[in-house]
């Protein structure tokens, strides 16, 4: 029954307007249950030259959030996340990506919250416009990692399934496929694992989201 249903860029267009920000928005278009609309993220609204690709509900951002866990960036929610390297190590300037080679057990140039590697970067900037490697369009290039994979509608109607992580095992080593492996033989979170820190993230965020 679509009576029931907003379309999220309806319900962004109105917090906007709602909010001073007179910005029409550029976005995608997902259908929210009516009582959930409110609950869309506005944070990027307050540039009014930021288009956006995707859209971010309180449970993409809890994807985006357990993706930094499973990857070491979370950082306690901290924005460091968003400069660290592979290995650890903090890079300050966030106007590109850094593309440094650093050698631990392995050896990789992933930087940023979901660690991308440069060449994932570049394809995914080209593809979406990504001004820069700022914290805004990490996310973005993530949620466009999670929509090629084919993950994103499955999330956003019912959580992180075992599914999804195994659709995103490909792209991130850190999440388990079916069996519960890395796909790339490295160090994996296992599914109970990722899918307890998306469901209190997500309802931390949900409760914030009402408090507000």
């Amino acid at each position: 029954n679509h009576s029931n249903w907003v379309t999220a860029t309806s319900a962004m267009i109105s917090l906007g307007v709602l909010m001073g920000t007179g910005q029409t928005l550029q976005a995608e278009r997902i259908q929210l249950p009516k009582e959930h609309a409110f609950r869309v993220n506005v944070a990027y609204q307050s540039n009014g030259s930021q288009r956006l690709h995707y859209l971010i509900t309180p449970e993409r951002r809890a994807l985006l959030n357990t993706i930094r866990y499973a990857e070491g960036t979370w950082k306690e929610g901290k924005d460091l996340g968003y400069r660290t390297m592979f290995g650890g190590g903090v890079f300050e300037d966030l106007s590109q990506h850094p593309n440094r080679v650093v050698v631990k057990f392995y050896s990789s140039a992933a930087a940023g919250a979901y660690q991308f590697i440069p060449s994932t970067w570049m394809a995914v900037a080209k593809e979406l416009n990504l001004p820069n490697f700022q914290p805004q369009h990490q996310d973005q290039a993530a949620l466009h990692l999670v929509s090629k994979r084919g993950a994103l509608k499955e999330i956003d109607s019912h959580g992180l399934t075992h599914s999804a992580m195994a659709r995103l095992a490909p792209e991130w080593a850190s999440f388990p496929n079916w069996a519960g492996n890395s796909s790339y033989g490295q160090p994996v979170k296992s599914h109970a694992e990722l899918a307890k820190f998306y469901s209190a993230n997500l309802r931390q965020l949900q409760q914030q989201a009402l408090a507000s």
